[in-house]
């Protein structure tokens, strides 16, 4: 009986064993493989990431704005655009005209900085004898779409366009500009008249030394938009207000958008 039982146990010994054998071999081919795997990802990876860099979609921001590819109207505005919902600065400077709006939300109020370089102007004019006056300078969304559309009833779209911002395309609303004029002589103001008087001629000639420019100069409707105001300023800080100045350039000039 143990002679017959022999041949069974042996045959069974060797099959468990060839067995064994096969899931050793398996199982170092297999890692065998997982490391040649992994070894070509680390060195295919780096020169991936240097040959095909992922190029990123132009974004609204302070040096590569988005330029609006639609052609402007007789009045200036580009037809049908939609308010954006965040407003566009342009080497740190904030835009608002007939091509870049801001958002009907945007309210930041008066600039408690171009505030006090205007109080630091109208001390100064008045140490020479002219006693300045901003009479107007933040205006909301709200105010200015009653505003305009004042001006459109009274005079007609075209004629106020010239002269008047549509809502959300004022500078008003950026808290940065206003209008000026002279103390007494109010029959001046929001003419080209007080851009004649001494009052007028020192505050032109002035009003970069504490940060502001003429944002609508003469002979440059073709570019700002708008007819010439000799009473409409706006903040932009002494340094780019003294190089626009030097240059007699727009504020659309001076940020290459025109």
């Amino acid at each position: 009986m143990k002679k017959k039982r022999f041949p069974l146990i042996l045959g069974a010994l060797i099959s468990v064993a060839l067995i064994a054998s096969i899931f050793v071999v398996y199982n170092y081919k297999n890692k065998q493989i997982n490391n040649a795997s992994d070894g070509h990802e680390q060195q295919t990876a780096e020169p991936t990431k240097k040959d095909s860099p992922v190029k990123e979609e132009p974004k609204n921001t302070a040096d590569n704005p988005v330029k609006p590819e639609q052609k402007v109207d007789e009045n200036g505005y580009i037809p049908n655009q939609t308010l954006p919902t965040e407003p566009t600065y342009i080497k740190g400077i904030l835009l608002a005209n007939k091509v870049y709006p801001l958002p009907s939300t945007f309210a930041p109020e008066e600039s408690p900085e171009a505030r006090q370089a205007l109080n630091k102007m109208l001390a100064a004019a008045k140490q020479q004898g002219f006693e300045l006056v901003a009479f107007s300078g933040y205006r909301s969304f709200e105010y200015q779409t009653t505003l305009y559309n004042n001006y459109v009833n009274r005079d007609g779209q075209a004629a106020a366009d010239r002269y008047s911002a549509r809502p959300g395309y004022s500078e008003h609303q950026t808290g940065l500009a206003f209008d000026i004029g002279e103390v007494g002589k109010d029959k001046l103001w929001l003419t080209e008249e007080f851009g004649e008087t001494p009052a007028g001629q020192w505050l032109f000639t002035h009003a970069q030394d504490y940060g502001f420019i003429l944002r609508f100069p003469k002979n440059k409707e073709d570019i700002t938009g708008y007819m010439y105001e000799s009473w409409h300023y706006r903040y932009v800080g002494v340094d780019i207000a003294k190089d626009i100045k030097k240059q007699n350039i727009t504020l659309e000039e001076y940020l290459g958008v025109k």
